[in-house]
């Protein structure tokens, strides 16, 4: 890319925790991600009135620690008896207490199976001890990958999911899965209406497990006790100060939020970049004429939001440069406070890695109801950094997701507003128009066969790349709206 800019700060962090400064050449040093954890520990007694206690209800995956994740294998709900071949056709776990959590997802062993049916979850919130009704969870994430052929989806690690919920503090469960066709209508009862019509029920996937994600208090993670001694927290320091290195140009070490800057100032840190991969026309070129750049808008920083360094794979992954924005939303729902969403983007971040065996949090931004921005994978917010969040498209992309579903609601202006300022900006450092067109070659989508010189808006939507109702319709309605208003903020 144009890089980050080369102030002596910059350049000295960098140099002294001897991270290269040219993107393409950071090799990743690769590190196992523990699979989903085994059950092993009791929870605390449930509130009075909660169900009783069985055997099954005292699974969890971790001696509870700031940030955990109990990972649950399901049963069959009917009397058909299931095989390894031949899963049972509805699933789940009946109501049961349990460890706090926050956010829910199911995943199952292979990636590539779709599940072809019907999630349902309610939740017991912890204090009050009231349930929830009937909650859907978004079944269909696939399309939310790293592309294929690279190491993060070759992974051995790597599972099949739906998309995390966020309900809350809770403590208690029960969730239902149902096997139907695609397009079957059902009930609010979860029951399908006119079943005698339909094909026949789909087999769910094999290794389905109910995840229950606590994301932990808002303390440094760095600061605080990581599982594994003192060792581990000296590696997630040192993890930590890298992660804030490669943003050194634009903040202190150490900072918790990437101050805004005018346009004026932005301009100055362009054309102050290190434009060591132009050769020398194009660097004259830049310097002559006047960037087309908004003005940098307020990042919180992965320290803002608690992120625990240790939990992600070591090192950094690039692409070659940024060419598009893909707008998505992350589907877990619109039940949450702004004060709340560092909480809520922890508990992305773990399901990511823990859950689903990913590198990272897949997004590379994402973005609050609020209007607040924060820092999504690792590696700097200048960087090209290769996120897995448009499967076949993450190459020369960024993703920006929204946090919230939006196929009947309707984005809040500020998050509007929020992504044309993060595009402006973003987009601008690799003097791209945000109301152009430009082309991506796929990696292999359900929508483009690999190869495949993709035209696209430079400002598109998950769905532009891939069959998805992603980023839901109601925000998809607004993306004019969003290059119009970041082609202004670039001065165009």
């Amino acid at each position: 890319m144009r890089g980050f800019l080369a102030s002596s700060i910059g350049v000295t962090c960098a140099a002294a925790l001897a991270l290269p400064l040219t993107p393409p050449a950071l090799a990743a040093t690769a590190r196992p991600v523990p699979a989903a954890e085994a059950a092993t520990t009791a929870r605390p007694a449930p509130h009075a009135g909660a169900p009783a206690t069985t055997p099954a209800d005292r699974r969890a995956a971790e001696p509870y620690a700031a940030g955990s994740t109990q990972s649950l294998p399901l049963e069959p709900l009917t009397r058909h008896r299931a095989t390894p071949s031949a899963p049972a056709a509805e699933q789940g776990l009946t109501r049961r207490a349990v460890r706090h959590f926050s956010l829910v997802g199911v995943v199952w062993d292979d990636p590539d199976a779709e599940l072809h049916g019907r999630v349902q979850v309610r939740t017991r919130a912890a204090g009050t001890g009231t349930w929830s009704g009937w909650q859907e969870v978004e079944t269909h994430n696939a399309d939310h990958a790293a592309d294929p052929d690279t190491a993060e989806r070759a992974a051995g690690r790597v599972r099949g999911a739906t998309a995390p919920l966020w309900v809350g503090d809770s403590d208690g469960v029960e969730l239902r899965v149902h096997s139907e066709p695609d397009g079957a209508a059902t009930d609010s009862a979860g029951h399908t209406a006119g079943a005698r019509n339909l094909p026949a029920e789909p087999p769910l996937p094999s290794g389905l497990r109910l995840e229950l994600v606590d994301p932990g208090d808002d303390e440094d993670p760095s600061r605080g006790a990581v599982p594994g001694g003192s060792r581990a927290v000296g590696l997630n320091a040192e993890a930590s100060a890298l992660t804030a290195a490669v943003n050194a140009d634009l903040a202190p070490l150490g900072a918790t939020e990437i101050a805004a800057v005018s346009r004026a100032e932005t301009e100055q840190e362009y054309l102050a970049l290190d434009a060591g991969e132009l050769i020398e026309r194009q660097r004259q070129r830049q310097r002559q004429a006047k960037p087309y750049i908004g003005p940098r808008p307020d990042i919180v920083t992965r320290r803002g939001w608690g992120a625990d360094e240790g939990l992600r794979e070591s090192g950094f992954r690039y692409t070659k440069k940024v060419k598009a924005a893909f707008v998505h939303h992350t589907a877990s729902g619109n039940n949450y406070r702004c004060s709340q969403v560092p909480s809520l983007i922890r508990g992305i971040y773990r399901y990511h890695v823990k859950s689903m065996g990913w590198r990272d949090v897949g997004y590379n931004f994402l973005i609050d109801k609020c209007g607040k921005i924060y820092e999504g994978r690792a590696g700097g917010v200048a960087r090209p950094v290769l996120g897995a969040h448009t499967l076949g498209f993450n190459s020369n992309s960024t993703g920006i997701a929204v946090l919230g579903s939006y196929g009947a609601t309707k984005p809040s202006k500020a998050a509007v507003k929020a992504i044309a300022r993060l595009t402006a900006w973003k987009l601008g450092l690799y003097g791209v128009n945000p109301k152009g067109k430009t082309y991506l070659t796929s990696a292999g989508s359900n929508l483009h066969r690999k190869g495949k010189k993709v035209r696209l808006n430079v400002i598109s939507g998950h769905r532009d790349g891939f069959i998805t109702e992603c980023p839901g319709r109601k925000l998809y309605g607004k993306l004019g709206s969003a290059r119009s208003k970041a082609a202004r903020y670039q001065g165009r």
